[in-house]
């Protein structure tokens, strides 16, 4: 087993959000990975971890509708995925406001609900009453009135949550969340992100490059590497077994004290992990 800590029990008749079938993306004569075969639930909590350059980022791509497969079928709530779907709130790894601004939060989470919402005539008390509670959900109502500019990383982090959750969205996609914060930051981020994903009945997806901080919440795995996917909760991905197959070079998963888990290979594994390419 890899975590001692009781998973959630799956829902019976929960629907699949999120079905993937010999799915198979690339960039003009590079394929990025291929034949994948993946489904998730409403309300189930998946990251999507892999070395740098794998694909990570582009599954989110394929999710948004901003990059259409290759090969194979997508689907998305039943349908082919499409740019600006309301149902998403998406956090990316770079922010279009830039976290210097003096924008204040409370402002930033009310122009994401106001923005969604574009047509429709809407009172200032509307959007501020979806933003307070965006805030509240994160555990952020104290930072309202502060500016971008003055929040630390995890601070950021919460807003961007917020900002995501303004318009009830039935599916969170969080590009590296954790980038940059400290070890406690970041699991007291994905503990959050966990309660929501959990109260809410949220599809949530999450980029993340140590799979340490957060593994006690998952609820399934999808692992990009080597032009392959594979997929299941970390119990079945997480094995020595399971990645050689993926790398096709001998794998291990290993345990520390402290029980941690370290993917080691003698054979190129860290230097793929180094790769930074546009795939990613």
């Amino acid at each position: 087993m890899i975590s001692k800590k009781a998973k959630k029990k799956p829902v019976e008749g929960q629907s699949i959000i999120v079905e993937g079938r010999d799915l198979t993306v690339g960039y003009k004569d590079k394929t990025v990975w291929h034949d994948a075969n993946f489904s998730v639930k409403r309300g189930e909590f998946v990251a999507v971890i892999g070395p740098n350059g794998a694909g990570k980022t582009t599954m989110f791509r394929l999710l948004l509708g901003l990059q259409q497969p290759t090969a194979g079928t997508l689907k998305i709530f039943g349908r082919d995925p499409q740019r600006g779907n309301s149902k998403i709130g998406y956090v990316p790894q770079r922010h279009s406001i830039d976290n210097d601004s003096n924008i204040e939060c409370m402002e930033l989470v009310r122009l994401a609900f106001s923005g969604n919402k574009l047509g429709f005539s809407l009172s200032s008390a509307d959007e501020k009453k979806a933003a307070s509670g965006a805030l509240a959900a994160v555990g952020a109502t104290e930072l309202a009135r502060k500016s971008l500019n003055s929040l630390s990383g995890g601070e950021l982090q919460r807003i961007y949550l917020a900002e995501a959750l303004v318009s009830n969205p039935e599916m969170l996609l969080l590009d590296e969340p954790l980038s940059n914060l400290d070890i406690k930051r970041a699991k007291d981020l994905v503990g959050l992100i966990s309660r929501i994903t959990r109260s809410r009945n949220v599809t949530t997806f999450l980029v993340a490059h140590d799979i340490n901080p957060i593994i006690q919440f998952l609820d399934k795995i999808i692992y990009v590497a080597n032009g392959k996917v594979a997929t299941g909760t970390p119990d079945e991905v997480l094995t020595s077994k399971s990645l050689t197959k993926l790398y096709g070079t001998h794998v291990e998963v290993l345990h520390d004290s402290m029980g941690h888990i370290l993917i080691h290979s003698l054979q190129g594994l860290e230097a793929e992990h180094e790769d930074e390419t546009n795939a990613d």
